[in-house]
């Protein structure tokens, strides 16, 4: 179908052609003819030649136009559309090459340029959603296993009721990850998916740390875990309470986690300038520079032996919320001697202490 399209156009456009330049050879002679004198004889004998060199100069002009439409227009179509063609079958990989730099083909490059550019970033969403697929089945596969592998146990008739309470603990603890896995990743995807408006509302600051700090109260008198805080009285600031309720929660959550028995976490809030600085620092196994580099990834986890006290999220979601409130992180940390993360949130000039 397209080739006989293309027939039928490059026919018009030789007609176009042969009708142009007749014109203006018409018109050329009748000037010519107007001034000099010629007999009918000798006008009927050159009227054959004065045909042909129509045709000749038709024909010429005809290929000239065909050879740069293919060399302007064609060619970096044909590559754009062949391009094009293997993007929309999935293949992100594909680069379209630029075509030369013959005048016209400026735009074609332009246009290449950008489309490049778009392949690279699906080329990455790719990758990002395939990773996120992939670590959410490997992360609910463990849980899963561990409460399917429980439950068989439970089955048993002979075991004692020590050993049942054992078991049903490992249920309920394989459940709750799982169940934290799932909650996290609708937040997550919540938070990336939708376009999310902070609601800011004037609130005090120190007392949601507080609030924060004293919902972990259970698992620091289990880990012995001393609690030191410095902690600013009474800092107002105009930001999403329920948004950043998450970010403590988080911050002391992995501060818990990763602290040894009767190790020690500290959670401090000060004012600088229009700045209000919030740190939570740990004694735990810390980061190394490489890890420290993508910790606020999906599912990363540097410390594989650690693996099991997290499903890599968390930090995630902290990362989004902070970009969202226009807020800052930043983590200094050194292994074997803990981490120290730090928040920069945006007061109002308005605000007062």
């Amino acid at each position: 179908m397209k080739t006989k399209q293309k027939k039928l156009l490059g026919i018009y456009k030789f007609i176009v052609f042969f009708l142009l330049i007749a014109f203006v050879v018409s018109c050329s002679f009748i000037l010519f003819l107007h001034f000099l004198d010629f007999s009918t004889e000798e006008i009927k004998s050159a009227a054959p030649v004065t045909f042909g060199n129509v045709v000749f100069l038709t024909l010429l002009f005809w290929i000239l136009d065909t050879v740069r439409m293919h060399l302007v227009q064609d060619k970096p179509v044909k590559s754009i559309r062949e391009g094009l063609e293997k993007i929309t079958s999935g293949d992100f990989k594909t680069r379209i090459a630029p075509v030369s730099q013959v005048s016209g083909l400026a735009e074609y490059n332009e246009i290449i340029q950008y489309i490049n550019k778009m392949t690279e970033e699906l080329s990455g969403v790719e990758t990002l959603r395939t990773d996120f697929v992939s670590n959410v089945s490997h992360e609910m596969k463990t849980p899963l296993a561990v409460i399917q592998n429980y439950a068989q146990l439970l089955q048993q008739t002979d075991i004692s009721e020590q050993e049942r309470m054992e078991y049903a603990s490992a249920i309920m603890n394989a459940s709750q990850r799982l169940s934290e896995l799932i909650m996290n990743i609708l937040k997550l995807n919540k938070l990336e998916n939708q376009q999310i408006y902070p609601d800011r509302k004037s609130y005090n600051l120190s007392e949601q740390l507080c609030e924060c700090i004293l919902d972990f109260e259970n698992i620091w008198e289990e880990k012995q875990i001393e609690i030191q805080t410095d902690i600013q009285e009474d800092v107002i600031i105009q930001s999403d309470a329920d948004l950043l309720s998450l970010v403590w929660h988080n911050l002391l959550s992995n501060a818990m986690k990763f602290t040894e028995a009767g190790g020690t976490v500290s959670v401090s809030l000060r004012t600088e300038q229009n700045n209000a600085v919030i740190s939570v620092a740990d004694t735990g196994c810390g980061i190394s520079p490489e890890t420290g580099k993508h910790i606020f990834d999906k599912f990363y986890q540097g410390d594989t032996s650690h693996a099991e006290k997290g499903n890599g999220l968390g930090l995630a979601l902290v990362r989004r919320i902070i970009d969202i409130t226009n807020s800052e992180i930043s983590v200094q940390s050194e292994i074997g001697k803990g981490s120290v993360f730090t928040v920069r949130l945006r007061r109002e000039e308005n605000s007062h202490e």
